[in-house]
This record gives structure tokens, sequence and C-alpha cells, in this order.
């Protein structure tokens, strides 16, 4: 078969792909920008087309028998343009990456071992166990709200359970009260949920239901030393409603991972990531959407696009298929 990989993220899982597959398949690489028709007919004529985005701007496909998205998010597909045969599949493996991330960003805000060691390079022992007024916090105890309990949210769950952590979950579906989860929240108790706990972490993905969930109400509520922490996509988060917040000191701060404004194909400088000038406030910790970017989850994809290659190929089921077999 014919598996194309279409755009820089897919490009990611090319090294290596080769020896993964049981059987010759050709594999052909393509920029997110198609050049000309020699491009445009390797991209029609892919049996898989492995790729984050399908739209209007690209080539109907002559004989597609799988889109495999080589990430979790489907907002970049336009599912109306794909036959209603064609199956669709998308990759998880990032669970571990972003649940590190998530635990990460929680010490930082508890263990100020950065402040500490500024302040001990200029010769002052702040925090010293013999000093007044140097306590510093633990996550132990600490309650998370963890909001959106799919495969994210479930490790979070895990690895906030092993640090010592309350936590409790909203969620758009049905979730069983059960360890380690002390209390389950609808999202029309988001209010009452924002409330209870000491980090909010957004793993919710963007759809017209989602859309600014968290905003000026829910911030409100929040206690004032919480810290949210977007891992979803940002739009759920209300742009206006977290920057009134974090400037007016309403909230003890945000570590914000998933954003409003993107680089455009090409693009990797000179573009910031929001409408609003986050980059001014001192208690926003921004990153470029890099939580599930490691390689442990490139290779755990990797493995999952070989696996649906050669399950298309033998006619099995398919892995993570979110439309078709």
């Amino acid at each position: 078969m014919k598996i194309v990989f279409h755009g820089a993220n897919a490009a990611t899982y090319v090294p290596g792909i080769e020896t993964l597959l049981g059987a010759a398949h050709e594999v052909c690489l393509l920029p997110d920008i198609l050049d000309g028709a020699a491009q445009e007919e390797i991209y029609a004529g892919a049996d898989v087309m492995v790729s984050s985005r399908y739209d209007a701007s690209l080539p109907a496909f002559k004989s597609l028998r799988l889109f495999q998205v080589p990430g979790a998010g489907l907002d970049g597909i336009d599912m109306t343009r794909l036959p209603p045969a064609i199956p669709i599949c998308n990759c998880y493996g990032h669970e571990v990456a972003i649940g590190e991330y998530v635990i990460a960003a929680m010490l930082r805000h508890t263990v100020p071992m950065n402040h500490a060691d500024e302040q001990l390079r200029l010769g002052e022992w702040a925090y010293w166990s013999a000093r007044a007024g140097s306590l510093h916090g633990e996550l132990a105890g600490r309650t998370v709200g963890i909001l959106g309990y799919g495969h994210i949210g479930k490790h979070i769950a895990r690895l906030a359970d092993v640090f010592g952590m309350r936590v409790i979950v909203a969620n758009r579906g049905p979730v069983p009260a059960e360890a380690p989860i002390a209390e389950v929240y609808s999202l029309d108790q988001l209010n009452a949920f924002c409330a209870q706990a000491d980090f909010i972490v957004c793993g919710l993905p963007h759809v017209p239901a989602t859309t600014g969930l968290l905003g000026k109400d829910a911030f409100a509520a929040m206690r004032p030393h919480a810290v949210v922490i977007n891992v979803g996509r940002g739009p759920v988060i209300d742009e206006d409603a977290l920057y009134e917040a974090l400037s007016a000191k309403r909230i003890g701060g945000a570590v914000i991972d998933t954003w409003y404004v993107y680089p455009r194909a090409g693009e990797s400088s000179g573009v910031l990531p929001a409408h609003r000038p986050f980059q001014a406030l001192s208690n926003v910790t921004m990153t470029p959407h890099m939580s599930g970017w490691t390689d442990g989850m490139v290779a755990r994809r990797r493995q999952t696009i070989a696996s649906n290659v050669e399950n298309v190929a033998a006619g099995k089921s398919l892995i993570n298929c979110v439309r078709g077999r």
C-alpha cells in the first residue's frame, strides 16, 4: 500500500516506521502545503493517509482505505469531506507525558526550588529549616480537580493519588465514583467543582459544548490560591476571563500549554499564543503545546500507526477507530 505522511507533525513518525511494518509498503512524505501537481497526485493516491489536517484545500482521495490522525485531536479534520466508508483513527500514548507535565506544574507551584536556588546564590538561606517563615507547601492533602476524564484525566488521577492528593472530577458523561476519585461533578455543577480545588486541570477537547466552558463565573468560584493548568484545548477556557482573573490576581496562577493563536505552517517564531498579553503577567507559566511531545509518546504513536497499517492490509479491526470499523 501507499502510506502518505502529510505535514511536519506526521513526519515525526516516519523515522523507524518501516522496521515496524510487516510487509513492504511505499512510504511517502509530503509537506504541509502541497507544491504542484506531482505532490497532489501522491496525496490523492494514498491508501493510508497519516495527517492532522483535511479540508477543502486538499485533493480528494482516489483509493483511500484509512485516514490515520497521528494525535488525539480531530478538530483539524473535516469529516464531511471523507466518504463514510473510510475509517478514521486517532492515536493516544500522550497521557504518560502529559501526566508528568501536570505533576511538574503542580510541584513548581508548591516547592519553590527555583527561588530557593536564586536566593542561595546570593547568600540568602530562604526556606532553611532553621529560619522563621521558611515553610513551603506539599502536594499531599491538596485537592486536584480534573476537568475531563478521558485518557489524560485518568492518568493524572492515578499520579495525583500516588502523591496523596485528593482527586475530584468534572466530566461531560457519567464517571464511576471509584478510587482514586473522591467526588464526581457534572458540567452543570462546574462552579461547585471549581470551588473545591487547589489545582484545576483542564483536559477537555474543543467542541461547541466546551467552548468557553471555564469562564467568568467559574473563575469567580475558584479559591484565591487556585492554579489553573490547561493541557486540553485553549478555547475551552475563555481567553478574556482567564486574562482578567490572572491580571487581577483573583486566582493563584496558571500554567497554560494549549492556546488561542498558533503558528501557521512553516512558522515557529514571532507568534504570540493569544490575543491578550499573557506574556506580560508574572503569575502565568507559558509553554508552547509541548506537554505531550516526548520521545516515549512518539514511539507509542508510531507503533499504533504501524499496527493500523498492517490491520488495514489484513482486513483486521483497527485501533482507536473513531469512525468506521
